[in-house]
């Protein structure tokens, strides 16, 4: 039996990756193909594996979603937080809560459920999704105007602790467990806590990292993964948002000087393809296409409230005050993707037991498929007929590089007895952007450095960077 569960497992993976290729040649978003594989294996498909297990979907779900939020905190430019800061947090929570109370609302006239259960569904597909956006917005090199590609990013990665708080109120308000004001009392315990486990913990982590010596570099990613779980699972168990906090987890250790901080982020960006992946074909596995169908035109109408109504309210009313420019909005309007997280926050009315949870279910999950297929596969379109993106300029060979569109030199540069960074470690330099430490002579042998490689006076460092010499000095002098 467990070698029959290795063989359709590594199969699966091995679609997976193989379809993921071939979609992205006709366009397709890796979220529907990895859904697809799950389908395909499902009870509907050719391996006709059964599987109902909404509490494990569950939690897997919050498992890799963590991961998934760790990486995109970890990996998101800290130098440019700051022009998008105001709309980025505006978005990620206003922007949630007016997105969800419109869907709610508007789906109550239109649909045969109950207010509060319509609020809850609104809340469940309120949030973008981090791994669909990242993928998308990465895989297909779209490049973006005035730091459009850093804000969506960084919603998209942030907006999912509004989405969580406000399914996880709902379900209390709907099961009588929470009134209003206990809801909002919660609300402002679980942002506090979060937000402050995770400065906390990343700070830790840091430290931990900087001073430890450890024999084997991979021993270091260990300490990360570890740090993602016990984040989580802290604030959680003290009443505080645990995806709030895993995303702060990364955004803080991204801003910090860590050692072999490049291969950490190299393989959290591989466990957070591999988290997604098993996320997504359990999610497909868990679906019947059969009795899922009969939601699919009730779906499309919310799809279409969602992405059209909902969601362009939502975004105009944050950027209107900031006097973003309308062009500039319709973008930001239309990346609105929905992806795994609607669909694993949709198990959690399953796994309360309310009355309506399995409609929820379905519905979210014809809305996330309707999502990516119609606003995915049209972004680099979308961008280009609201002329705010970059053409991305592309070489075929190193020598057509040019002076101009490649200036880097490599810089010998001797460290004096005095020198400021004599005794520091290599991590611990303040270096300019575009600029690399490739080698190092010292006493009479050359070191290929890493971020623990220690500085000391007399060595020869062979500097690349497309700065000038004189810029460049006064980090090593």
């Amino acid at each position: 039996m467990f070698n029959n569960f290795l063989l359709v497992s590594s199969i699966l993976l091995l679609l997976s990756v193989l379809f993921n290729k071939l979609g992205s040649k006709f366009g397709l978003p890796s979220l529907i193909l990895f859904i697809l594989v799950g389908i395909i294996a499902g009870s509907d498909g050719i391996f006709h594996i059964k599987f109902d297990d909404y509490i494990l979907t569950q939690e897997i779900g919050i498992v890799a979603i963590s991961y998934i939020l760790f990486m995109g905190g970890l990996s998101f430019n800290m130098n440019n937080f700051k022009p998008i800061a105001k709309e980025g947090l505006l978005l990620a929570t206003i922007g949630v809560m007016v997105t969800a109370f419109v869907t709610g609302l508007i789906s109550y006239y239109i649909i045969d459920l109950p207010l509060l259960e319509c609020c809850l569904l609104g809340s469940i597909v309120s949030s973008t999704d981090a791994a669909a956006v990242f993928s998308i917005l990465r895989s297909k090199n779209i490049s973006l105007k005035d730091n459009l590609k850093t804000l969506l990013e960084f919603e998209s990665g942030s907006n999912d602790p509004m989405a969580v708080f406000l399914t996880v109120g709902f379900i209390s308000l709907i099961t009588s467990k929470l009134n209003f004001t206990g809801l909002v009392l919660n609300f402002v315990q679980q942002f506090f806590i979060g937000i402050l486990f995770g400065y906390l913990f990343a700070n830790i982590i840091a430290f931990i990292i900087n001073r430890i010596r450890l024999e084997y570099e991979s021993l270091y990613v260990i300490i990360t993964l570890a740090s993602v779980l016990l984040t989580y699972s802290a604030s959680t168990l003290t009443g505080g948002n645990g995806f709030i906090a895993v995303y702060i987890l990364g955004l803080v250790l991204a801003g910090k000087k860590l050692v072999y901080k490049r291969k950490l982020i190299r393989f959290h960006d591989t466990f957070a393809w591999i988290s997604q992946i098993i996320m997504f074909m359990i999610l497909g596995l868990l679906v019947n296409v059969k009795s899922g169908v009969s939601s699919a035109l009730t779906s499309f109408y919310i799809s279409l409230i969602l992405i059209f109504i909902a969601r362009p309210i939502a975004v105009f009313l944050i950027s209107y005050p900031i006097r973003k420019s309308f062009r500039e909005t319709l973008l930001i309007s239309w990346v609105g993707l929905r992806g795994a997280a609607p669909i694993v926050l949709a198990t959690f009315p399953l796994a309360a037991g309310l009355v309506y949870s399995y409609a929820i279910f379905n519905i979210v999950f014809f809305v996330v498929v309707i999502s990516v297929l119609l606003q995915g596969t049209t972004i680099p379109l979308v961008a280009k007929l609201l002329r705010v993106d970059v053409p991305v300029k592309t070489y075929k060979s190193v020598l057509e590089y040019d002076e101009h569109v490649m200036d880097n030199k490599i810089h010998e540069i001797v460290i004096p007895e005095e020198s400021k960074i004599a005794g520091k470690k290599l991590f611990e330099l303040n270096l300019p952007d575009n600029t690399l430490v490739s080698l190092i002579y010292n006493n009479g042998s050359y070191i290929v450095p890493n971020g623990e490689t220690e500085i000391s006076p007399h060595d020869v460092l062979f500097v690349i960077s497309d700065k000038e010499r004189e810029h460049i000095l006064g980090c090593f002098l």
